[in-house]
């Protein structure tokens, strides 16, 4: 810590305190998370779950950065140092009074939807959604906190208590740990309402409470789903009073009708209809920026909605099988040929460290003579492990590829 002066305290939690600080070398501001656990030795910080992770996610520009690990090995303190930002979530709305601009509210959750995928996508959720984990400083955002982080291939049941009571899913309230990375997508629901509408939308005071806030906005679900998840439950008699849905439109007002789809695609209660963070991203509510993003890589290209071409314009008769022949004889008016090729998911990236439940993957590119197009070798032993992908002579062992 010697490298550091100590400036002030930013926040408190049950495993760790957050101190801003300033570099003695180069005079830079940092976030400075002090561990209250203490540790016995190098490989026991390495393995820990947020290190991990960190590596893993790093670098993204949603992610928050982790810039060094301070061990004392003597007294067996550690900290983490972080990139400081300006503030969180809940700071910027705690107390507000007027609105967030819808550009910026905007900006924001598609900058944390980005995170979410991306964290998805490199098989590990979050598991403590809400807005004391989310940082911003101006337009920026970035999603923190990853000491309660899971693989995604790990096998249930988790920790029932995990996230915070007022932004867990059903599913987390309703069984006795079994649910997978969809209750992150639950958690942007809750954290894009309260941004919206600067109070959270299900402040329960205990699990019964919190159950029938969802359900007096939600609905009660079809019983087949609650039969599914009484199946994983031990600890609550499934005897709800059915109750209509009146969703999250009359309490958002002055939100539009693209923002109300979304944030009620994202509350959805069956987690496995359940909008993933990949498809959000996709949703018109972010057409402006999606459109935005687009001009920035190809700006010589026209607007989206002037990429069709009008009609009964020279272009479109070659788009009509009764000008084929015109369009194979008339060179001078021949469009030109696109060529494609055929595309293999990318390899996820070789972790350093192995994530609970977060399978190693090894792969390699080998070569063959005569037909690659069959589907497997053709020595008999190897014909269950290796895979053949097409003409692209590569294949896969024991692989598991995020869904």
């Amino acid at each position: 810590m010697h490298k550091y002066r100590l400036i002030s305290k930013k926040g408190e939690g049950t495993f760790s305190e957050v101190l801003k600080a300033q570099s003695v070398k180069n005079g830079q501001y940092v976030a400075i998370k002090c561990m209250k656990n203490h540790f016995q030795s190098i490989e026991q910080v390495n393995n820990l779950r947020e290190i991990q992770a960190l590596k893993r996610l790093n670098p993204h520009q949603n992610i928050v950065r982790l810039q060094e690990v301070l061990f004392d090995k003597a007294t067996g303190r550690l900290a983490l140092v972080f990139e400081l930002m300006d503030m969180n979530i809940y700071e910027l709305i705690r107390g507000r009074k007027n609105y967030l601009s819808d550009r910026r509210i905007k900006l924001y959750m598609y900058q944390l939807m980005k995170a979410m995928d991306h964290m998805h996508r490199n098989g590990i959720f979050h598991r403590d959604i809400k807005p004391e984990n989310i940082l911003i400083v101006d337009d920026k955002l970035k999603v923190a906190d990853f000491g309660s982080c899971r693989g995604i291939f790990s096998k249930p049941p988790y920790t029932e208590y995990i996230s915070t009571r007022w932004y867990r899913a059903p599913e987390c309230l309703l069984t006795d740990g079994w649910y997978d990375y969809k209750m992150d997508i639950w958690g942007l629901g809750c954290v894009f309402f309260e941004i919206v509408s600067l109070f959270p939308l299900f402040p329960g005071t205990n699990e019964l409470d919190q159950i029938e806030r969802i359900h007096n906005i939600i609905g009660t679900p079809e019983p087949e789903l609650l039969n599914k998840f009484k199946k994983y439950s031990s600890h609550l008699k499934f005897d709800f009073d059915t109750k209509e849905r009146t969703g999250v439109a009359t309490l958002i007002p002055h939100a539009s009708r693209d923002c109300i789809e979304l944030i009620e695609a994202l509350l959805t209660y069956n987690p496995e209809k359940r909008l993933t963070a990949r498809k959000s991203l996709l949703h018109s509510y972010f057409s402006d920026i999606i459109e935005a993003e687009r001009r920035i890589r190809h700006p010589k290209l026209p607007p989206s909605h002037q990429m069709g071409s009008p009609s009964g314009s020279d272009n479109t008769r070659y788009d009509s099988r009764k000008h084929q022949h015109r369009r194979k004889h008339d060179k001078s008016k021949k469009l030109p040929t696109i060529r494609t090729r055929n595309i293999i998911p990318a390899k996820p990236p070789m972790p350093s460290q192995e994530i609970e439940g977060l399978p190693v993957i090894m792969s390699k590119k080998i070569s063959a003579k005569g037909n690659t197009s069959r589907k497997y070798h053709t020595n008999k032993d190897w014909r269950k492990k290796k895979k053949w992908y097409g003409n692209n002579n590569q294949y896969h062992l024991n692989s598991q590829w995020p869904q």
